[in-house]
């Protein structure tokens, strides 16, 4: 009996990928190099499953490749916006991803960019590095302290809960989050929280802002030059979840005019390029995508796609299925 055959757009851990070549014929992407869209088309075309990652545009043009082609985008990642559902659904095509295993690591990462961006330790490293630092003197790079400071969380889902779980009981933080939908009252009350009914509010009000909600229409640019404008002059924010929430040219500005004090990024707009002008400023920690760059999370997440892939090829229903 053939095995089904798999597409990866990119390389997987070692494990994963020879844990898939046990049960199914695996194509491997062996450069790790991203695929274009005639790349994808082609992967599209010749596979039985597609799997690719968040940064691989799977539009209606991949999708729609017509017969043969693949029946499951069996993606490696929690978000689905790289992926046009709707074509999806037009061409009968099922749709997976790999949600939970990845919230305690980027709840780490956040909090990490918190304390970085607070504490300048991007500038202290970069300064130390280049073999400019003059000895300890009291006004040397002077932060902001994290205890007991307000964090307002837009987007109180896993992700959220699990960074107000380090925050309020790692350094006494208060809480003030903004969700879409109301959050349970015990949730709330374990964190001593406050919802607040629009975000407006928690960028008035937050010394630190951190950002855990899907990328979609409503949340385009959801950070952006009148929402910015709206934060106290000392305040930092924090993004975890999607690039385009922020309006990164507005943000570039922001830092730039000290309208907000630093920012900590993990996600950009268009990755793998930034916007040139956070890349000239101090007040920015600028990572390239780690929020679930742990050999325990990839490794959860590769397993999670091939847990879906063992359920479509059985004819049984999707563990994780976002379409289909």
């Amino acid at each position: 009996m053939t095995r089904p055959h798999l597409v990866l757009t990119r390389r997987w851990p070692a494990s994963v990928e020879a844990e898939l070549a046990l049960r199914y014929d695996v194509e491997l992407n062996e450069d790790d190099q991203p695929m274009d869209a005639p790349a994808l088309r082609s992967a599209m075309q010749r596979a039985d499953a597609l799997c690719p990652t968040v940064t691989d545009n799977i539009d209606a043009d991949v999708i729609g490749v017509g017969e043969p082609g693949a029946r499951l985008i069996a993606s490696f990642g929690v978000g689905f916006n790289h992926i046009d559902l709707e074509a999806a659904v037009e061409q009968g095509v099922a749709v997976t991803n790999t949600p939970d295993v990845l919230t305690d690591c980027t709840a780490d990462l956040t909090i990490a960019l918190m304390l970085m961006c607070a504490r300048r330790a991007g500038e202290g490293e970069r300064e130390l590095r280049a073999g400019r630092w003059a000895g300890w003197r009291p006004t040397h790079l002077t932060g902001t302290r994290v205890t007991g400071k307000t964090l307002g969380i837009i987007g109180m889902g896993r992700i959220g809960q699990a960074v107000a779980r380090r925050a309020v009981h790692g350094f006494g933080m208060r809480l003030l989050c903004y969700n879409r939908s109301p959050v349970a009252p015990e949730v709330l009350e374990a964190f001593d929280a406050r919802q607040v009914s629009d975000v407006d509010q928690v960028l008035a009000s937050a010394d630190f802002v951190s950002l855990h909600c899907p990328a979609n229409e409503d949340t385009h640019h959801l950070i952006d030059a009148r929402g910015l404008a709206l934060m106290p002059d000392h305040a930092h924010l924090v993004n975890t979840a999607r690039g385009n929430v922020v309006d990164e040219a507005a943000l570039s500005q922001a830092l730039r005019d000290g309208a907000i004090r630093g920012a900590g990024l993990d996600v950009y707009e268009r990755e793998p390029y930034l916007h040139e002008g956070l890349l000239a400023l101090d007040n920015v920690v600028l990572l390239p995508h780690l929020g679930s760059a742990t050999i325990e999370s990839r490794t959860a997440m590769g397993m999670r796609v091939l847990h879906n892939l063992d359920a479509f090829f059985a004819g049984e229903a999707l563990p994780d299925g976002v379409v289909g």
